[in-house]
């Protein structure tokens, strides 16, 4: 399992000549590390003087952070299955027109899958940007930039999962699917930028002197 290496062990092996862990695999890994950083900005929130009204929203933002994490931690891993089956499904048999239609049809359904799991950890990041942004206003000013760090990460990994979902499309013939992931992939990738840049620009000028 990718997530029980070491940090170091895990950087050594994306920059290794194998395929996985690659982009995919970082983008959940972004996702994880900008709910790590929002569930830690609500916790520096929950009981200190001055936030009093916002515990029990710190700790609803808590919980949905920590949860958040979790799944992207399994994405980590899930992200290289998927392009394992992919890649698993070249090396089926095409000796005979019966052979080559079973692997055609297997690689093209292997292809949807590994499009759609970038997709839904771009669609959790997402979702996620809007945690941050919350615990960004209400939160412990003395850590808003680490929410800032957050809502950056969170990004990071929309628009790397969207790359992801991307290239997969590409050799995709169903159309219809195609067309409905690209649609959306599109419209994410804009709403995130525009949120990133809603709460930084927010801060920043806070922060100016």
């Amino acid at each position: 399992m990718l997530v029980d290496l070491t940090v170091i062990d895990f950087l050594n092996k994306v920059a290794g000549s194998d395929p996985v862990p690659g982009g995919g695999s970082v983008a959940a890994l972004n996702g994880a590390i900008a709910s790590a950083l929002a569930a830690m900005v609500a916790g520096l929130t929950i009981g200190k003087k001055g936030y009093e009204d916002t515990g029990e929203i710190m700790k609803h933002i808590q919980y949905l952070a920590l949860t958040q994490k979790m799944g992207f931690v399994a994405d980590i891993d899930r992200d290289s299955e998927a392009y394992n089956k992919v890649f698993d499904c070249f090396k089926l048999p095409k000796n005979t027109d019966e052979e080559k239609n079973i692997r055609s049809a297997a690689i093209q359904e292997a292809t949807k899958f590994a499009a759609l799991v970038p997709m839904q950890v771009a669609r959790n990041a997402y979702e996620l940007m809007g945690i941050i942004a919350d615990v960004a206003k209400l939160g412990n000013r003395n850590a808003v930039t680490d929410a800032c760090v957050a809502m950056m990460s969170a990004r990071s990994a929309v628009l790397s999962a969207l790359m992801n979902v991307r290239i997969n499309l590409g050799s995709l013939k169903d159309r219809t699917f195609v067309e409905q992931l690209q649609s959306e992939a599109d419209e994410l990738e804009h709403k995130t930028c525009v949120k990133e840049k809603e709460l930084l620009d927010a801060i920043n000028q806070d922060l100016r002197i």
